[in-house]
């Protein structure tokens, strides 16, 4: 049978799959908002109740009207203004909400209805990479179920398993610092990542991917092997260097970085995975001129920009109170608190030893301190646990070399 889908503005919402589209270009939008959506455009004109739109969304779950009018301010900031400036949907007070611009329902021909079967899949393998590069989490969960339903019509579409491996890579590493990481999520990212390969082996992406998914799994020499590997397919892709740098550690991050910049100049990224290595070899200097020309490339961007980053002020701050200049580490520190997100989660067995040394520092151990933290690194794989370290502002390790110096001479080793 022939679908149908809703026109209005620039926006297309499909019947049948629910998939919104701007311009022909797929967006990434929950299952619950494109129900709301759906609802909303078929009865275009006329006002939707609060009470139908949360039962269609909500089903048999108790919410109130906070999450209902949460979920219409997305579908706002998703569709922005109508052509006219005004809004697509309207609060009508004490009774629902309307959609007033025009919605015209279009059903396809029979012959078109067969073509879209035949680009389904790959129609929808840009609808989950969309969604999957937002990095927002109820993005990630929409992209993977897209990836998941393209595998079961084309199980050996290696793009999909990409993105799979992408998705899941994704999931465990937002529960990588808690109690229970989501060690499934990684097993499921390594197996789709290997497959991707395995399926076509001058995928340089699906290298790239398999690179970081071994890297996650602490089989760091593996993930810089496959990480190379996608440079040697794709030399001028930045983001293969990207995560060469992300995987590398030392001299292996320092060259991957330069080039992402040299590629992508003014990624604010790239800044921050170089300085780590100047900041654990105890080059101060070199960080700080590396964080300049980052927090330089952060503060440029625009709120939500695709490639933003955090955390260069932050780290900037902790290199200068290490320099001596606490003035600048205040300004800073304040800087970054006005900023959105935080600096990436470290390793979580020298991160779990970092705390208790701070605690041991504050009491006056410090030689227990610096016992507990050289401990942990030296369980931890060879990488970039720990690089910090030289500009904690709780472990004072400057004004305690005696202490800490197998540390210091440690992580030197490691970013050589």
């Amino acid at each position: 049978m022939p679908g149908a889908s809703y026109a209005f503005g620039p926006f297309c919402l499909d019947e049948a799959t629910a998939r919104l589209s701007r311009g022909g270009e797929p967006l990434a939008i929950s299952d619950r908002l494109s129900v709301i959506l759906l609802l909303l455009v078929s009865r275009a004109g006329s006002v939707v109740t609060k009470e139908a739109l949360l039962d269609a969304a909500w089903k048999q779950v108790a919410v109130g009207d906070n999450s209902l009018e949460q979920a219409i301010s997305g579908l706002r900031r998703l569709l922005g203004r109508a052509p006219d400036g005004g809004r697509y949907i309207d609060t009508l007070a004490a009774r629902g909400y309307r959609v007033s611009v025009p919605v015209a329902r279009v059903v396809a021909r029979a012959e078109d209805a067969a073509l879209e079967a035949l680009l389904a899949p790959h129609r929808a393998f840009i609808e989950g990479r969309t969604a999957l590069e937002t990095l927002d989490r109820e993005a990630v969960v929409v992209a993977q179920r897209v990836f998941e339903g393209i595998l079961e019509v084309m199980p050996d579409y290696g793009p999909a398993h990409v993105g799979l491996a992408n998705a899941l890579a994704l999931r465990f590493e937002s529960t990588r610092s808690g109690e229970t990481p989501d060690r499934e999520a990684l097993a499921g990212a390594l197996h789709h990542a290997r497959e991707a390969c395995r399926l076509d082996s001058s995928s340089g992406e699906a290298w790239a991917t398999l690179g970081v998914v071994l890297s996650q799994a602490r089989l760091t020499t593996e993930g810089i092997a496959a990480a190379r590997r996608s440079i040697s397919i794709e030399s001028e892709n930045w983001r293969h260097h990207l995560r060469l740098a992300y995987v590398g550690w030392g001299e292996e991050r320092l060259r991957a970085a330069r080039r992402v910049l040299k590629l992508f100049p003014g990624f604010a990224y790239g800044h921050w995975l170089a300085a780590t290595v100047h900041v654990a070899r105890g080059a101060f200097e070199d960080a700080e001129q590396e964080l300049d020309a980052g927090t330089a490339a952060q503060d440029g961007q625009q709120t939500g920009s695709r490639f933003g980053t955090s955390g260069l002020h932050f780290l900037l701050g902790l290199v200068r109170l290490a320099r001596g200049d606490d003035r600048a580490a205040l300004i800073e520190f304040e800087r970054e608190l006005s900023s959105e997100g935080a600096l990436r989660e470290q390793g979580a067995i020298v991160e779990a030893a970092t705390v208790e040394a701070v605690y041991e520092a504050l009491a006056g151990r410090h030689g227990q301190a610096a016992a507990l933290v050289l401990a942990a690194l030296n369980r931890a794989p060879a990488g970039s646990a720990s690089w910090a370290l030289p500009v904690d502002p709780f472990l004072r390790v400057a004004v305690h070399p005696a202490e800490w110096t197998p540390v210091l001479t440690l992580l030197r080793n490691r970013a050589a």
